[in-house]
């Protein structure tokens, strides 16, 4: 539904940067090196361990067999079984400790990065698509499940296991461990061209997955639903589905086969290669080279078929980390994201606020290119008074009230909240200051108590009919069949809108806020639930500092005072009498309004 693929903020990647990336993952992983350092122990172990069954079958071909020697046929039987029980339960243990320490990594992961997304200022979120922010969470850390909870100890296992298995080899016969190893750089060089290709290929995998999740967020939400039946769009909607897909399915294929047929030739090379050992040792007994004995022959090909199974898992393994890499950069972008709204280092805690507002030569750009929304603001809204600020749209009312819980921040001047600039405050102290109810009412997909408790976890069930009566409510929830326990449904579709924003309302009132922000919370109401829900924000405001965003001005006439903006100045102020008496532009916009009424 939205033109955009990605995120706005996309810092390109540099080969240069391959060291950082490489050191930034392995950081992942120091929390949990003791346990990482058991199972390198578990694979050394097992390492070994698989490397001994060859020799003890060389013991039994070249000496047990032909000498007759039963007892020791028998050691030697039953030190291959033993050696076959340790692998396996070495590797069982291996892979549960590697196991839980991925899983951990990619814990800490998703933590990490809902985090710093929880930090973001409101202005990214206006630019990126919830679909892209999702997608990175589950799709691009769900992609790395493998990496982070198994490469990591098959290429230590691998590596190790070849490295074990070469050493024996070496010590049974160098010359066929030439032979053996001749094509070996060949090997690592295609694996490396497989690896570059995959890392491209999931990079435009990702960005595809990500989009296809920003279509469904959007798209089959309820509100999506609604707009795309009414505007008769479901064909339209599913066809560009359909094209989302398809592009997925080409990227699927294209990572999938990328590389297989040269992967092909390396199986097919190695798996030949007993023959080779066999077809080498026989020509040299043959033309009077250095004689080897059958049981050499048999341990060495045994060694060298161990060899295969862990070099052609540590070629696969190094194409699974440089697909991963991929994955890894996507995540450190939304982690390394500049954070512009932060505490500072030794925050201003107020332990109990009056609520004096000051906004003091404001001025405010959503970016250098833009030209500014805000400029030279200067108004004082006392403590426990109320401040309208009306205007066309577009003018800045929004963002002026978002100013004040630090949604935004100020790029000239200051905003200060008794008398303290507020991104000098403690973000508790302003969370437990500053209450917000705006146009937009945004319930859960839970109970009415959860969504009421969101802003106080520990309230009583009196204390929730208490905010529910204020807000004009109660009696509508009580009548439902199950009452605080009703699930309010996707965004709250299961109320109206006038029961949502009453709901809002009840939210705030328990939260206790010494001062209130109301961003046009009747705007979208009808004259008969706008009167209703006012009389609950009536409630809601006695005794606080109040700063109304309003579009209609009926609302705003029994403020303190009125601000009016335009283009981001102020205007004009006064009362509402003053105003009208001034017949500006305020007086306008109430003849407006008037025209706009319904008759009778």
């Amino acid at each position: 539904m939205h033109p955009d693929r990605e995120s706005s903020w996309t810092p390109p990647a540099d080969a240069k940067d391959m060291p950082r990336q490489w050191r930034r993952i392995l950081k992942l992983f120091r929390p949990y090196r003791g346990r990482l350092a058991v199972v390198g122990l578990l694979v050394g172990a097992s390492s070994l361990v698989s490397v001994a069954t060859p020799f003890l079958l060389k013991e039994i071909l070249d000496v047990a067999i032909p000498r007759g020697r039963t007892g020791l046929l028998s050691l030697l039987a039953l030190g291959m079984i033993l050696s076959a029980v340790l692998s396996s339960v070495f590797g069982v243990l291996q892979t549960l400790i590697s196991t839980t320490v991925g899983q951990r990594v990619m814990h800490d992961l998703r933590t990490a990065v809902y985090g710093r997304l929880q930090r973001m200022s409101l202005a990214f979120f206006t630019r990126t698509r919830t679909g892209e922010v999702q997608s990175r969470i589950a799709n691009d850390i769900g992609g790395m499940q493998a990496t982070v909870t198994s490469t990591a100890t098959s290429l230590v296992s691998n590596a190790t296991s070849v490295v074990a298995t070469i050493v024996a080899m070496v010590a049974l016969d160098w010359r066929l461990t030439i032979v053996s190893l001749l094509l070996l750089p060949a090997f690592v060089w295609i694996s490396r061209r497989v690896g570059n290709e995959r890392k491209r290929i999931t990079t435009e995998r990702q960005k595809q997955m990500a989009a296809m999740a920003a279509t469904v967020t959007e798209s089959l939400s309820v509100s999506g639903i609604l707009l795309g039946r009414t505007m008769g769009r479901t064909d339209s909607l599913t066809g560009s589905f359909a094209d989302e897909s398809e592009r997925l399915v080409d990227l699927e294929v294209r990572s999938n086969m990328a590389g297989r047929w040269r992967m092909a030739v390396i199986t097919i090379v190695m798996a030949a290669m007993p023959a080779v050992i066999y077809w080498t040792a026989g020509l040299a007994l043959q033309f009077g080279g250095p004689q080897v004995s059958l049981g050499t022959i048999v341990a060495f090909v045994s060694l060298q078929q161990g060899l295969f199974r862990p070099a052609v898992s540590l070629l696969a393994t190094g194409v699974q980390i440089q697909t991963s890499l991929a994955l890894f950069q996507r995540i450190f972008e939304y982690l390394d994201l500049p954070i512009d709204i932060t505490e500072r280092p030794r925050p201003v805690h107020l332990d109990r606020v009056k609520g004096e507002v000051r906004f003091e030569e404001v001025g405010f750009r959503y970016d250098d290119k833009g030209g500014p929304v805000l400029d030279g603001i200067d108004v004082t809204v006392p403590a426990g008074s109320s401040l309208a600020v009306v205007g066309p749209t577009g003018a800045g009312k929004s963002t002026l009230g978002y100013l004040v819980p630090r949604l935004y921040d100020v790029t000239d001047g200051r905003v200060t909240l008794d008398g303290v600039d507020v991104r000098d405050l403690d973000f508790d102290t302003l969370a437990r200051a500053v209450g917000v109810v705006s146009q937009e009412t945004y319930l859960f997909h839970a109970s009415v108590a959860e969504n009421l408790r969101f802003a106080k976890p520990g309230a009583t069930d009196e204390e929730l009919h208490a905010a529910a009566r204020a807000a004009q409510i109660h009696e509508h929830i009580a009548a439902l069949p199950d009452g605080y326990d009703t699930v309010v449904g996707e965004r709250g579709h299961r109320f109206s809108g006038g029961e949502k924003q009453r709901l809002a309302i009840a939210r705030t009132i328990l939260r206790d806020p010494p001062v209130l922000i109301l961003d046009e919370a009747t705007s979208a109401l009808d004259t008969r639930t706008e009167a209703a829900v006012q009389e609950a924000i009536d409630a809601l405001s006695a005794n606080r500092t109040t700063i109304t965003i309003a579009h209609r001005l009926s609302t705003v006439r029994d403020a303190d005072q009125i601000v009016v903006l335009d283009s981001g100045h102020v205007a004009e102020r006064g009362t509402h009498e003053e105003l009208l008496e001034r017949d500006g532009r305020y007086a306008a916009l109430v003849r407006r309004d008037a025209q706009l009424e319904p008759a009778g």
